[in-house]
């Protein structure tokens, strides 16, 4: 995600490294760069020229903080600048209501049924909620489908009738269902296609007119560029939409939808997603993403996402097990899970600040911990629960019978005795890492 733009901005800065002072010329030779930057990532001509003209602006406005380097001073500017283009701070979403409704709209393609799901399940794990779904496609039997796939695999019920080829009834039956049944919320998942059409906004606008829904989220695939920005302002001049969800920004993006839609349809990105699985849902933060596009990294998403999956009973037991010297194989496995929980392992790294360059061009796929849970799932539990029971003929059958070779069991037992050995300095020294010599 952005990393070209992220690329090629760290190569503008580099034009006033070493400078003593910021002037309209070395100013005007780095922005010149920014701009191409920013049009090469599909950003809109007149927004990019707008946020160079102010960034240079305020660039020549600051040129008696001499105590600041003028690269440093540039980035800075930059930073706050891009922070403000994506709308400045993060709106979260509206579910208030009995139940609050939440109407989806958007292309065929851009991902609504997935991130219909996706928001359902965020909402019912991190709010509470208890979520019903309303199937409204009824020209595609493939996406009511889909939705009580999804809807299954989260625990959350679908309402749907098949025979009923009138999506506003349909609406209308929802919330009517969801009130006798206790639902808080209702995220309605609607028709999308393969291009505007007239009958498609009649419809959305329609059912919209009809349920007066507290939120209308536009879903837009961030791949599509600068297509992405007109589309939107297309269903924005229809329905006045609420906000906006970006997704597949785990893809080859190069980032312009994000960058520009805000100052289109001067509606706030609410939410992006960022991959297939259905944790892969995040609130937009304009700051952290400013960070991000800029290589500062974003720590604070990082804690989150550990912090969501962060088990304090299970915590309290490992921690008694570290003690006495008593963390085994199974716990290890625990700790695994949870870190594949939190996502894509290369987004997370990125996410250290000043990794997101060295994450580049390294290739970490989802099913990294593949082989390392293969080799543990092939111990018998008496050997999970005693690693010092791994004899020469208990390594060889657990190689065998995770596909692996004994140099790579005896690999993870170093790696686990490493582990063990750090988790228990740690825990005398007052949970503080110990020094490096």
């Amino acid at each position: 995600m952005f990393e070209n733009l992220s690329e090629r901005l760290e190569r503008s800065f580099k034009i006033l490294k070493g400078q003593g002072k910021i002037t309209e010329i070395n100013v005007a030779e780095t922005l010149k760069d920014v701009r191409k930057a920013l049009l090469d990532a599909d950003v809109n001509y007149k927004i990019a020229k707008t946020f160079t003209d102010t960034v240079k602006e305020k660039a020549l406005g600051m040129n008696v903080l001499t105590a600041i380097k003028p690269n440093e001073l540039m980035v800075k500017i930059v930073r706050d600048e891009l922070a403000l283009l994506m709308g400045g701070t993060s709106v979260d979403i509206n579910t208030k209501g009995s139940p609050a409704v939440i109407l989806m709209s958007g292309l065929q393609g851009s991902g609504k049924t997935t991130f219909s799901g996706k928001l359902a399940k965020m909402l019912k794990s991190k709010k509470g909620k208890n979520p019903l779904l309303a199937a409204c496609d009824v020209y595609r039997p493939a996406a009511i489908e889909q939705l009580k796939v999804l809807g299954e695999q989260i625990g959350v019920p679908v309402y749907s009738e098949i025979e009923n080829k009138n999506p506003i009834q349909i609406a209308q039956n929802a919330i009517a269902f969801a009130k006798k049944n206790g639902h808080d919320l209702l995220i309605i998942d609607t028709a999308g296609r393969l291009a505007i059409d007239e009958q498609m906004m009649n419809e959305i606008a329609a059912i919209k007119q009809a349920i007066q829904p507290q939120e209308i989220l536009f879903v837009v695939d961030s791949m599509t560029g600068q297509d992405a920005v007109n589309t939107a302002k297309e269903f924005n001049d229809r329905l006045d939409f609420t906000g906006v969800v970006l997704t597949k920004l785990d893809g080859d993006t190069r980032g312009g939808a994000a960058l520009s839609i805000r100052s289109v349809v001067d509606k706030p990105i609410k939410f992006v997603g960022t991959g297939e699985k259905m944790e892969a849902i995040d609130q937009f933060h304009p700051e952290r993403m400013a960070d991000r596009i800029l290589g500062m990294g974003d720590i604070v998403s990082l804690v989150e996402k550990a912090q969501e999956q962060y088990d304090e009973e299970e915590a309290r037991r490992v921690a008694k097990k570290i003690a006495k010297n008593q963390f085994d194989f199974n716990d290890f496995m625990g700790q695994i899970q949870q870190i594949k929980k939190m996502g894509n392992l290369k987004d997370l790294a990125a996410m250290i600040p000043g990794m997101g360059k060295a994450m580049k061009d390294v290739d970490i796929k989802d099913d990294a911990f593949k082989g390392i849970e293969a080799m543990i799932q092939s111990m018998t539990p008496a050997e999970r629960e005693n690693p010092q029971l791994l004899n020469g003929t208990r390594k060889m059958r657990i190689a065998n019978g995770s596909g692996t070779s004994i140099q790579e069991v005896n690999k993870l037992i170093k790696q686990f005795d490493g582990i063990r050995k750090m988790m228990r300095m740690v825990q005398r020294n007052g949970n503080k890492f110990p020094k490096l010599k």
